[in-house]
């Protein structure tokens, strides 16, 4: 009885790899994406994840061209010729937090990590031929229609980079303008301030040169002589003794 012959195990499927080790989401999650892309052609996988809405698809996407990164510089092994023969995520730890709910008591949180795995091979002959005849069916010749795609993938992707790095540079900008309007704003309500105290002690000093004055005049004032006068003439002293002696001469 003939026994059959041991299946290849996922870690030691023939290939190029690149894995990602303890991304913060759960394998669910991963698998979802990962189903999209296996066994597509490399061009059509990137794609895929490039336009995805899920968040974890921009992990698996920087874990797929570098499997395309490492089998182009390691084994010379051109990127048109390259396909998603395996792709898998395996589950990590688990990290455990807690979370307070009513009347005291608490609920456990579970936040879920996975290693991501992308394995990329080439195209056996047969499948490479057709794919070329299918791509020159379709009017694109024999060029490396997936690096066509791939360049205009990068040049969005380096617009978008440049675009976030102008507007960066631009809020920056503004800021740096917000901060220098404060610090002439500052400059002018000091000035204000210093010529308000400038008035103030003006006016001050021309009160403390008015009360001097009116202390001088009041000085000269209790200075100058009284004259005694008599009371029922009105005259000076002198001038009453001056009138009775001419009375009694009379």
């Amino acid at each position: 009885m003939a026994t059959a012959a041991p299946e290849t195990k996922t870690n030691e499927r023939p290939g190029v790899r690149a894995q990602v080790r303890y991304v913060r989401c759960s394998a669910y999650k991963a698998r979802e994406v990962l189903d999209l892309i296996r066994g597509k052609h490399v061009s059509q996988a990137l794609e895929l994840l490039e336009f995805s809405e899920r968040s974890i698809a921009d992990i698996i996407l920087k874990c797929l061209e570098s499997a395309i990164a490492n089998a182009s510089h390691n084994n010379d092994i051109p990127d048109d010729e390259l396909y998603v023969s395996a792709c898998y995520a395996d589950e990590g730890p688990t990290l455990k937090r807690w979370r307070p709910r009513a009347r005291g008591r608490a609920t456990r949180i579970r936040k879920r990590t996975c290693h991501i795995t992308v394995i990329v091979s080439r195209l056996e002959p047969e499948a490479l031929q057709k794919l070329r005849e299918r791509e020159t069916a379709a009017g694109r010749g024999n060029v490396a229609a997936a690096e066509a795609r791939r360049r205009r993938v990068l040049r969005s992707r380096s617009e978008k980079a440049e675009r976030k790095a102008a507007e960066r540079a631009a809020h920056d900008h503004d800021h740096e303008d917000g901060e220098h309007e404060h610090a002439d704003h500052d400059d002018e309500i000091t000035d204000e301030v210093g010529a308000e105290e400038v008035e103030t002690d003006a006016v001050e000093t021309d009160a403390v040169e008015d009360a001097e004055v009116d202390d001088s005049g009041a000085d000269v004032i209790e200075d100058a002589p009284v004259a005694d006068t008599d009371p029922e003439t009105g005259d000076d002293d002198g001038d009453g003794e001056q009138m009775t002696e001419e009375r009694g001469e009379s």
